[in-house]
């Protein structure tokens, strides 16, 4: 299993209806995208001088499976609106026990 980390970093314009709008977005994911596994979106809760905004866990059979949700329209979308009120995001892709 591949299990896929994005922490994002919203920019202060509207920042907590962006927040909300991308929660949503992410979580329509589920159920139409095909390779798509697992999906959990999270806030983080009080702010500190380290904290980002949001985590996206998602989880993969392969790596194969992974490179098919990046194309994928559903996510292309999501990843699209995210562009224009994400300050920065970072990653982390690694293999895990699926159990």
């Amino acid at each position: 299993m591949i299990t896929h980390v994005v922490l994002f970093k919203f920019m202060a314009a509207n920042k907590e209806a962006n927040i909300r709008a991308g929660e949503e977005r992410l979580r329509a994911m589920v159920g139409r995208v095909p390779s798509l596994r697992a999906l959990e979106v999270g806030r983080h809760g009080p702010a500190s001088p380290r904290s980002l905004d949001l985590a996206l866990i998602t989880r993969f059979d392969d790596y194969e499976g992974l490179a098919e949700y990046a194309v994928d329209p559903v996510h292309v979308e999501v990843k699209s609106f995210l562009a224009g009120v994400v300050e920065s995001s970072h990653v982390v892709d690694f293999e895990s026990d699926p159990g």
